[in-house]
């Protein structure tokens, strides 16, 4: 990985530039020409080393999501995971090391249909998908600092619903893959919405300062970049403890994510969550032990959950791009 390289996957995650030609910007600010940051990225989107260039939406503030888990017999796995991947509305489908192995996120335009996906999917492959939704977030930015030095972005309580009408719909669906590697990405962006470029940079900025949108810019894929350790760290949290044990667990560097969710008990009875990546197992693990010594964890029942298999790492879909309305 070359400066530029390593800037463009590590320094745009967030703020990327709202104007008519945020390439052209961004290789002034590097010292290096348009089409170089245009070929770089061409690059590393080829490569896997990021998914796309667009909006990080904040969960259940359109549509609606849960992270779900099944146990499935390991002579079905392969089967039913590629089943679940194959489902639209699934974007995130991973093995993780536990009974409940197979761990997916789905993604909705709203409950009544997001429930109509998980009973799809439990009838089709005859086993019980557990929903967990959120509850609260403490820490879910989703980006990842190459430098391990990002600030952290701690916030609490339910998210703001928020109302986007029919072209803020299309513009989201037009969004979804990401921006075009193109001169105006926003102008071909407002062309797939029905929109003009102005009226699109308007919404993008005003959807950011809603926290709508979480943050705008490079996606990276944490794999790829050589970080192929990831385990998702569970604890059984007294209710009237769990806020403040979350928002002092965000602010550690090691934490990428973190969040409570709704418990399924007796089957789950864990409540809040993190995720820690590493570049080998052993280095996960000393973070968590880090954790626990920091924070007291070891009182609270727990579980650590690596990953194994990806099966299905996407863009969240909110909705499907309609041909745009003229006149």
């Amino acid at each position: 990985m070359d400066a530029l390289d390593f800037s463009l996957l590590n320094d745009f995650q967030r703020n990327f530039p709202l104007v008519s030609e945020p390439y052209a910007l961004i290789a002034r600010k590097l010292d290096v020409s348009r089409d170089q940051v245009l070929d770089t990225l061409a690059k590393l989107r080829r490569l896997g080393a990021i998914s796309r260039v667009g909006a990080v939406f904040r969960p259940n503030a359109i549509g609606a999501s849960t992270l779900a888990a099944m146990a499935v017999p390991a002579d079905r796995l392969n089967s039913v995971a590629r089943f679940v991947s194959e489902v639209r509305e699934v974007n995130h489908n991973y093995e993780r090391e536990h009974p409940f192995n197979l761990w997916f996120v789905v993604i909705a335009p709203d409950n009544g249909r997001l429930e109509q996906v998980l009973g799809s999917i439990e009838r089709t492959t005859g086993l019980e998908a557990i929903s967990l939704p959120l509850v609260e977030e403490f820490h879910i930015d989703l980006g990842f600092d190459l430098r391990g030095e990002g600030v952290k972005r701690i916030s609490g309580g339910p998210p703001p619903r928020v109302s986007i009408g029919p072209s803020g719909q299309r513009l989201v669906a037009a969004l979804q893959e990401g921006l075009d590697l193109v001169p105006r990405p926003y102008a071909a962006l407002a062309t797939r919405a029905g929109m003009s470029e102005g009226d699109v940079l308007e919404t993008l900025a005003s959807w950011l300062a809603l926290g709508l949108v979480r943050r705008f810019g490079v996606v990276v894929r944490h794999h790829e970049l050589g970080f192929g350790a990831n385990a998702m760290c569970v604890w059984d949290v007294p209710d009237a403890e769990v806020s403040a044990l979350g928002k002092s667990l965000a602010t550690e560097p090691a934490v990428t994510l973190c969040y409570r969710r709704m418990r399924v008990t007796p089957r789950w009875p864990y409540n809040l969550y993190c995720m820690l990546h590493g570049r080998e197992r052993t280095e996960v693990l000393g973070m968590l032990a880090g954790l626990h010594t920091r924070h007291g964890l070891s009182r609270y029942p727990n579980a650590v959950l690596f990953s194994v298999r990806r099966f299905k790492q996407t863009a969240a879909r909110y909705a499907e791009l309609e041909a745009p309305r003229h006149g």
